[in-house]
């Protein structure tokens, strides 16, 4: 069985969480790891049983012959690392958000195209089961025309800190962290429409209220307690796409409100909601309102989702399996993301090209 030879970008969290998924296919090799914090690439090196480190990328490439790179490094670098792993010859699957910026994300994907080497994003939501279920539904014509769609995800005391909350390395807050996923996902269910203009509004009033006692959950291992947050903490956006149809966004990390994650679609035929409960639909039956609830614990679509995003990752790049997560909706999602900041810097709706 032919291995794909990959090099980790990255030693943090959310590296942790792919070599994992990893771990479970048989058909890779994590031949090396590269981070600029040698305890933290000790750390991952030594848990994942990675014999060769090295302390920049541009070290690994110069020694190792790899297949691919997984970039899992802060926002900030992620054009950069995307770019020299795709000009050394290897195929890439990069963490989201695609970039910092819409000329990052562009000149990646150009770098993908010149190298014809495939250039993967993480959005992996996309990969999540009921995800998949989700999409069967509207694939066979369940909800009709898809026109409207509620994008939430909302932290009551969430923020990670540490880099997360620091602009210059992430780029911004829980738009660019957080909304990035529900935006992708339902602008994916809606049929990946063009976007035409958008209107937001952002808030730091609340900020990551560290002297809560409340346990926020996860944090990266190196934030410290004097770290800067000086990025937005809640933002609202109306996201209009071509054919009158729109997205609600609603993210934050702070917010006096109900901790949740739900993604709503609403066509003509029928709507549908997945949040912690579950899968709801809501349609017509016999011309009465109807709410109909899938059986879909014994049926999944795929696997966990983090192993299914590395192992579709992994065929791409051996068999050349059309990508279901191309850069090209990348570059689309950081036009969006760039147009929310900018609506609320100006008050104004962006119109997008």
């Amino acid at each position: 069985m032919k291995k794909l030879r990959i090099g980790m970008v990255g030693a943090g969290n959310i590296a942790n969480v792919h070599l994992n998924a990893y771990q479970t296919l048989d058909n890779v090799e994590i031949a090396a790891i590269c981070d600029i914090n040698a305890e933290r690439l000790n750390e991952t090196a030594d848990l994942f049983n990675i014999e060769k480190k090295y302390a920049t990328e541009a070290e690994m490439l110069a020694n190792e012959q790899l297949d691919a790179a997984d970039v899992c490094v802060w926002n900030c670098n992620h054009a950069k690392c995307t770019i020299d792993a795709l000009d050394a010859g290897l195929h890439v699957l990069c963490e989201k958000p695609m970039a910092y910026s819409v000329k990052e994300a562009e000149e990646m994907l150009e770098a993908s195209k010149r190298n014809n080497k495939l250039l993967m994003i993480g959005f992996v939501l996309r990969f999540d089961p009921e995800s998949g279920i989700a999409k069967d539904f509207v694939d066979n014509g369940y909800l009709g025309d898809i026109y409207y769609s509620k994008a939430t995800y909302l932290r009551r005391h969430g923020s990670p800190g540490g880099w997360f909350s620091n602009k210059e390395l992430s780029g911004g807050g829980p738009v660019i962290d957080l909304g990035v996923h529900v935006i992708d996902l339902t602008r994916q269910l809606m049929g990946n429409p063009k976007p035409i203009s958008v209107f937001a509004s952002t808030s730091d009033r609340l900020k990551d209220r560290k002297y809560l006692k409340t346990n926020v959950g996860w944090i990266p291992k190196d934030a410290k307690p004097d770290d800067p947050f000086n990025v937005e903490d809640f933002a609202v956006a109306m996201i209009k796409y071509e054919d009158g149809k729109t997205t609600l966004l609603e993210t934050s990390y702070s917010l006096n409100g109900e901790q949740t994650t739900k993604k709503e679609l609403f066509g003509t035929k029928g709507g549908i909601k997945i949040d912690a409960d579950g899968m709801k639909i809501y349609t017509e039956w016999n011309n009465f309102l109807a709410d109909v609830t899938p059986h879909t614990e014994n049926y999944k679509f795929g696997k966990e989702m983090f192993t299914a995003e590395m192992e579709h990752f992994v065929d791409c790049a051996l068999n050349g399996t059309p990508c279901k997560a191309p850069a090209e909706d990348g570059v689309v999602i950081m036009k969006i993301l760039e147009a929310i900041y900018e609506s609320a810097r100006t008050g104004h709706e962006v119109l997008l090209k």
